[in-house]
């Protein structure tokens, strides 16, 4: 029996092994429509080359300025612009030295946020250090800021206020300029400017506030759209497709992967991965970025406590894992678009990397791309595969060092998906060498009725594209 099929299913493992084995790492998949059907391309995720290293310890926030060729952030307890060569010039210093800030602008002025005060610094007088503003009515205790209509607004920790500034005058408050979020008593634990409405999202309750003018503090909650999931991880927020991305919770203390879309979250996790994380013993230091990959919105969630990262990509609307050097957690903590690339600071050091289609590798690190596939069964019978051939681009091998004659991993399960056995090589072709075919023959008998389920490894430095394959068998 010929059979001619996707091997690799679209989503992850189950609950239950029985139920699917699917693993997708390192990969995502892209939905081409051809006249006979459409077809199913899968592509490796970009790699990271490295722009800029600070030293030992992560950057607490960067900030693109959105009239120049400036990248803002901090590090330790200095603030830094970084022009477009990724040289870092300090401006100044905080008075924290560790944790998240936020970051924030009104077209003139920089403004940080870090728990404990707000400073500002006049992008006009560059010369000039950042400062933490000394206004008494300023807010005390800011984890979060956004700017709108040229106002800053703030959180002030443990409480379910929201303060302002003065319009384009972020080191100027009054104390009467304030709201609070209570159709649901609720603590705020970050604030967005969606579409030009203010939204604080609570731990479990989320409102929406519009500017409707006047004088006086011009923000009233908006009647009727409140929304009965809150913010479980204060960074994983993220500006993504338009919308918003964010690990959202309700009272019963579920979580979910949700976006907003208009006043409600629509929920973008699947079972699968929602069992997952709702088995994680920590999910409150959960951090996300959006970012676009050839026409793909992608969502990155990593999970600190737990060491795991997941990428979502709304155009497949599937997800998939990333990993970093044998780990299974990425090097990105968050990300920022900046002269039309994006750039992530690492979780663990003073790394800035660009976020590379064009890189092979993570600053050096091969990059393990698995596709663990789909059952393969036939009425509960025997299963004897005799051939396996992957469709991919070949020929893409390297002049020289790894990656000069590239091969793809197989291991095969034959008890569905409970254990794997050895892993065997076929070639990709070196480089020109278009005709290469990579092609695994005798793979064995699968247990009667269990099914026979493939995954395929390459960790070669080399261009991954596969688009199709072919599995001959037969049934006993």
């Amino acid at each position: 029996m010929r059979i001619e099929a996707p091997l690799f299913g679209l989503g992850l493992q189950g609950k239950s092994p029985v139920v699917t084995a699917n693993k997708l790492s390192n990969a995502y998949y892209e939905f081409q429509a051809e006249a006979d059907g459409t077809q199913v391309a899968i592509y490796g995720t970009p790699g990271l080359t490295l722009k800029l290293d600070q030293g030992d310890t992560p950057w607490r926030g960067l900030h693109p300025f959105p009239t120049g060729s400036k990248l803002y952030g901090v590090h330790r307890g200095t603030f830094y612009d970084i022009d477009n060569a990724f040289t870092a010039t300090a401006r100044g210093t905080i008075n924290t030295t560790s944790g998240r800030v936020d970051i924030c602008d009104d077209g003139t002025n920089i403004v940080v946020v870090d728990g404990s005060e707000i400073y500002s610094y006049d992008t006009s007088t560059p010369a000039t250090p950042i400062a933490a503003v000394a206004d008494a009515d300023r807010p005390t205790s800011p984890n979060t800021c956004i700017v709108q209509a040229g106002r800053v607004l703030t959180d002030e920790d443990g409480t379910g206020q929201f303060k302002g500034s003065d319009a384009y005058g972020p080191t100027a408050w009054d104390a009467l300029d304030f709201a609070t979020a209570e159709s649901n008593p609720d603590n705020i634990i970050r604030m967005v400017n969606y579409r030009g409405i203010v939204v604080p999202f609570g731990a479990y309750t989320t409102e929406f506030w519009q500017n409707i003018g006047g004088s006086g503090f011009p923000y009233a909650r908006i009647m009727g759209a409140d929304m009965e999931h809150g913010l479980a991880a204060r960074w994983s927020v993220a500006k993504f497709n338009g919308t918003y991305a964010f690990l959202a919770q309700n009272r019963e203390g579920q979580v979910i992967v949700a976006m907003l879309d208009g006043y409600r979250p629509v929920r973008i996790s699947n079972f699968e991965l929602e069992h997952l994380i709702n088995g994680y013993s920590n999910v409150a230091d959960a951090t996300g970025y959006g970012y676009m990959l050839g026409g793909h919105p992608m969502y990155q969630l990593n999970f600190s406590s737990e060491g795991k990262s997941w990428l979502y990509d709304a155009s497949t609307q599937y997800w998939s894992e990333l990993t970093y050097a044998g780990t299974e957690r990425h090097r990105a903590e968050f990300g920022v678009d900046f002269l039309n690339q994006t750039i992530v600071a690492d979780y663990e050091n003073g790394r800035l990397y660009k976020l590379d289609p064009e890189a092979l590798d993570d600053n050096g690190e091969n990059i393990s791309m698995v596709l663990r596939g789909r059952y393969i069964r036939k009425d509960k019978r025997n299963v004897r595969i005799s051939r396996l051939e992957l469709g991919m681009e070949t020929g893409v091998g390297l002049i020289s060092g790894q990656g000069s004659a590239p091969v793809a991993g197989l291991r095969v399960s034959k008890d569905g998906g409970q254990s794997y056995g050895t892993q065997t090589f076929a070639e990709i072709g070196t480089l020109g060498d278009y005709s290469a075919r990579c092609v695994w023959k005798r793979l064995g008998v699968s247990v009667r009725g269990k099914g026979f389920v493939p995954e395929i490894t390459i960790t070669d430095p080399v261009r991954r594209v596969i688009t199709d394959s072919m599995l001959i068998m037969d049934v006993a």
